[in-house]
This record gives structure tokens, C-alpha cells and sequence, in this order.
């Protein structure tokens, strides 16, 4: 059920154990000194050798900077020691990541499209033979990867692909084209998805479904399309892959044939969170840039940091990368502690966090005024580097789907569960009295028992008592839905964003307690901000749970999704505008 997973987080507060600081890593273990000496390059190598702004003008990170990435082992961080890896757990990766997003972005896509999608198959699927075969010159840099999903007539939907592997004796034959490929141009390793016959083993017969290659540059076939021209990340390359004929030998099959959905979204699961912490990094750095900018700009005789408006904006900025970077630490603590149900935390991660970004980057513009606006600053760069993190790797209309339908699912399920009870109610009367004890209970506005006040710093307990007033009712708007809508639920997408949306802000307040009760266990230097961003977001957050929850079921708010819906359907039979001109035209 989506409200265990909300809770998860709440319930173990001591899985966000990673802080800025990097005092967890302080281990006395070779992986760990490896991730601190990499950690100790890393910033020195973007502030010294990267040009950000250099990158982006060529349209390619310069050579010097790629053999430096090289060098330290930036390709290949969470590749194994044993096959010329750093062997970098997700916490640490994710450390090192937000050190990337802090100076640039475009080396960030280079380096995630390499690893954190390109090889990550290879990874999580790779037999003995493939890894030994291919991460050793992978993670050194020496051949680069890419990940190859995206078609023309597929982006979200990914099992609508074209691309075809047909099996001819012990290879298979690959036709196709997948569009908008980071490091297409550059890449010798492919992780490629196409369609297949397999046969149902019940009924005999054969159906296309997904399956994952593995496909070396070399086999021949392969080519690609010159750089796109891109509003942003120009230093990354992005090019359309082409596949002709290729001869892929049957060894080369990740996982199982017809498994390659499967694979995709393990992959991208998998990924997530590493967005989330280079996010939180490139929102270091604008936040850098407005506090230096207000504490030094005066405007009618006082410094501007004393205006009200400013301060609100500077504060908004703060609590939206505390939350970011909370959660990025928080998913990767999880992964390391062993978690395996962890896809709807990472994709709120992605969603909340390139949505925060944009908001904390386009504040940092405000703030400057014409200088934000100006090319000698960076951050317009930062901005139309931000814009596609909307898009790519899920976009965050069709992940809120996601986030929304996964839970109502797990709900769906347990309602199923009693439904059979009540059609039989001597068979578990005990659970059957629970259950209806519990509605009752939500109806009269009481709280369904839940506390969270042994779990965290007694200092928090309002907050928490917020979070448990969220997720009951949560809980009941869920179940009110699902009683409404069945299985109609499914094209209810307008009412499928705000749950969506409270959801996220419920995970939201989840991980802040969690890392300010941290911080107040541990007497944490900046406890007492930290505990007051925590109230902040969460009494903010509480009051957007409720408005979006109330409005899944008032007249008001339905009048204006059916309004809504009138309008679409009215300018998409006009081809545009309908409203006639004022001038009469």
C-alpha cells in the first residue's frame, strides 16, 4: 500500500545516515577511501580544469576535461573494483554526482547517460561472461555507452517500439532507428531495446515483445546522425542512432528474451535518484549565487536581503533543495540498506526534483535582475540545462500516473482482500470488525492510530502529527476514489495529479523529519535550521495536501476539470485559439 511506502522513511530515521559532510564514509575500508579521494578530485577537476560555459559553446565537453573525468575513474564509479570500478555504493555515487550538478550539467548527462542508463543493464543483468567482457574498458572511459529506448513514435510508451531483432541461427538481425540518444554520437556500447517473436509457452503461438542487446559499434550497421541542435545540455551529445542489419550474436541478450520491459524500467528505476542528487547540487550553486548577489546589493539605501519579498524567495530556494537532497540521500540509503521496493520514492525524487530546480534557477534570475539574465552569470545556462530534466527519463506527467496508479493499485488490492471477507463474513469476522471499526473511525474525523512520535525528536512532534494527519486523509480520499471510479480510476487523470501531488508532498514531509530529527539526535551544527525548514515545508506542505485532496470530490473543483476538458476538445477541433480577437478580426 502506497501509505506504508509514505512512511517508510519516517519509521527509519537513521537511512538518511549521509550528510554533506561525508562523515559515514569516513570507514576504514578501501571503497570508502577510494569514494573520498574521488570526492577530493572531483570539485578541484570542475573548478580548475571544466568549463562550463566553454562546453557549452563547442557543443562538447572539452577534451582535457574528459581525460580528467577519465583519470579519476568518474566512468566507471559504481563499476566493481575487481573489473576497474571505484565499486561506489548509491549513497556515494550520489554524493559525487551532486558535485557534477553544482558546476555543470552537461558533464552530468555525459558521465549518467554513460553509466547511470548506458551500462546500468549490464550492471543489474549481465551475466559473468558480458560484464567481464565489456565494464573493464567501460568504466575506464575507454569506450562510452548509451542507452537506446527512445523511437519516434515511442517516447513514454515504451512498448509501442518499431526497432526489430529477428533471429537467424545463433545471432539476431537488428533494424532500426531510436531517436534523441545521449552520447549517440560518441558511443561504441549500446544498450538497445527491440521486438521480438516469442513464442507463449501455453498456447504455441509467437508474439512480439520487448527484448534488451547488448550491441557493440563494431558488428557494423550501426551509424548516427549529426549533433542536435538543443535549447540546453549542449555539451552533451545527442545524435539519432541508426541500426542496419546488424548481426548481434545471441550471447548478447541482456536478462531473458522478451524481458527487455522489464530491463528498461529497472534500468530507469534504478537511476533516479542519482537526478535528484545532481539537482540538488545545481541548486547549491544558484542559491551560492543569490545569497552572495542580496547580501551585497543595495536598493533604496538598504541591503536587498532585508526586504520581505526577497527573504520569502531566498527561504523557498532553501526548502526546496533541503527537501531535493533529502530525498536523493534517502532512496539511495534505502538501495543500500538492501530495499528492493523503492520505484515510486525514486520517481517523486525525479519529479520533485527537476520541477525544484527550475523554481530555485528561475528565483536566482529574478534575484539578479538583467544580470541573471545576462550569459556572463551562467545561470541562463543552468536554466535551459534544467528544462529537459522535465522530459527525459520518464516525464513528470506520465511518472505522477505512475506514482498515483502503483499506489491506488497496492489499495486496489487490499480492497479485493475484504471484499471477498464481506462476501463471507464468518470466514475472518476479526479483520471484517477491523476494518469497519477503522472507516467509521476516518468518517467522524478521528485518527486511524497511527504515531509517529516515538520515531523521531520530540522537538518534530508537530510535524509529525501533520504527516499522520496527511496519510489519513490520504488513506480515506484513496478509498473514496476507488469506491467512486472502480476501475474507471485508470482515465481519471485530472483527479490522478492532485493524489499524485499529495503524495509527493506527504513523501516530502517524510524525509525532512527524517533528516532534521537526524540533525537534532545528533546535535548536527545546523540542527535548529534544519528543524526549521522541517516546519516550514511541513505546515506549507500539509495545507497543499489538503486543498488537493478536498478537491478530489468538490463541485467546484469537478466544474472546472469538466470546463477544462471543453476548452481542450474546443481548440483542438479549431487548431488553435477559438476566442474570437477583441479587435473584431
Amino acid at each position: 500500500m502506497l501509505l506504508r511506502l509514505l512512511l517508510l522513511s519516517s519509521a527509519r530515521c537513521d537511512l538518511l545516515s549521509i550528510s554533506r559532510t561525508n562523515a559515514s564514509w569516513r570507514r576504514p575500508n578501501p571503497i570508502a577511501k577510494r569514494a573520498e579521494s574521488a570526492l577530493n578530485k572531483f570539485s578541484p577537476t570542475h573548478q580548475e580544469v571544466n568549463n562550463a560555459g566553454a562546453n557549452d559553446s563547442l557543443g562538447k565537453v572539452e577534451d582535457e576535461t574528459m581525460e580528467g573525468l577519465k583519470e579519476m575513474g568518474a566512468f566507471g564509479l559504481q563499476v566493481p573494483v575487481e573489473l576497474g570500478g571505484l565499486g561506489l555504493s548509491n549513497t556515494q555515487y550520489a554524493r559525487l554526482v551532486e558535485i557534477v550538478g553544482l558546476h555543470d550539467l552537461g558533464v552530468g548527462i555525459t558521465l549518467g547517460a554513460h553509466q547511470s542508463i548506458g551500462f546500468k543493464g549490464i550492471l543489474l543483468f549481465g551475466t559473468n561472461k558480458q560484464k567481464k567482457k565489456y565494464l573493464p574498458d567501460l568504466a575506464s572511459g575507454k569506450t562510452i555507452a548509451a542507452f537506446c529506448l527512445t523511437e519516434t513514435a515511442s517516447g513514454s510508451d515504451a512498448a509501442s517500439i518499431k526497432t526489430t531483432a529477428v533471429k537467424e541461427g545463433e545471432h539476431y538481425i537488428l533494424n532500426g532507428g531510436k531517436l534523441w540518444i545521449s552520447n549517440g554520437g560518441m558511443a561504441e556500447i549500446f544498450t538497445v531495446f527491440a521486438k521480438t517473436a516469442v513464442k507463449d509457452k501455453h498456447t504455441g503461438k509467437e508474439k512480439d515483445k520487448i527484448t534488451a542487446f547488448i550491441v557493440e559499434r563494431k558488428f557494423g550497421g550501426v551509424t548516427h546522425g549529426p549533433p542536435e541542435k538543443k535549447m540546453g545540455i549542449r555539451a552533451s551529445n545527442t545524435a539519432e542512432v541508426y541500426f542496419d542489419n546488424v548481426r548481434v550474436p545471441a550471447e548478447n541478450v541482456l536478462s531473458e528474451v522478451g524481458n527487455g520491459f522489464k530491463v528498461a524500467m529497472n534500468i530507469l528505476n534504478n537511476g533516479r535518484f542519482g537526478m535528484a542528487a545532481a539537482l540538488s547540487g545545481t541548486m547549491i550553486g544558484a542559491i551560492f549565487k543569490a545569497v552572495d548577489h542580496v547580501a551585497n546589493r543595495t536598493q533604496f539605501g538598504s541591503k536587498i536581503h532585508q526586504y520581505g519579498l526577497i527573504q520569502e524567495k531566498i527561504a523557498n530556494m532553501a526548502m526546496l533543495q533541503y527537501v531535493t537532497e533529502s530525498m536523493a540521500y534517502t532512496v539511495s540509503g534505502n538501495m543500500d540498506a538492501g530495499a528492493n521496493e523503492f520505484q515510486i520514492e525514486a520517481a517523486i525524487s525525479k519529479v520533485f526534483a527537476s520541477e525544484a530546480a527550475w523554481c530555485v534557477t528561475d528565483e536566482c534570475i529574478q534575484i539578479l535582475g538583467g544580470m541573471g539574465y545576462m550569459q556572463e552569470t551562467g545561470i541562463e545556462r543552468v536554466m535551459r540545462d534544467l528544462r529537459i530534466f522535465r522530459i527525459f527519463e520518464g516525464t513528470n506527467d506520465i511518472l505522477r500516473l505512475f506514482i498515483a496508479l502503483t499506489g491506488i493499485q497496492k489499495s486496489g488490492d487490499y480492497f479485493k482482500k475484504l471484499q471477498m471477507i464481506m462476501k463471507n463474513p464468518l470466514s475472518n469476522p476479526g479483520t471484517l470488525m477491523e476494518q469497519v471499526f477503522k472507516r467509521a473511525k476516518r468518517k467522524l474525523g478521528m485518527s486511524s492510530g497511527l504515531s509517529l512520535r516515538n520515531v523521531i525528536h520530540p522537538d518534530l512532534t508537530a510535524s509529525g502529527d501533520l504527516v499522520v494527519k496527511a496519510v489519513d486523509h490520504f488513506g480515506t480520499s484513496i478509498e473514496e476514489l476507488l469506491l467512486k471510479y472502480r476501475k474507471e480510476i485508470i482515465d481519471q487523470q485530472f483527479l490522478l495529479k492532485k493524489v499524485a501531488d499529495a503524495a509527493i508532498d506527504i513523501y516530502a514531509m517524510t524525509v525532512v523529519i527524517s533528516r532534521a530529527s537526524r540533525a537534532l539526535n545528533k546535535g548536527i551544527p545546523s540542527a535548529q535550521h534544519e528543524k526549521i525548514l522541517c516546519e516550514t515545508w511541513c505546515l506549507e506542505a500539509f495545507a497543499r495536501i489538503t486543498n488537493n485532496l478536498n478537491a478530489l470530490k468538490s463541485e467546484p473543483s469537478m466544474q472546472v476539470i469538466n470546463n477544462m476538458k471543453a476548452i481542450s476538445k474546443e481548440l483542438v477541433a479549431k487548431g488553435g485559439v477559438v476566442a474570437n480577437h477583441p479587435l473584431g478580426f
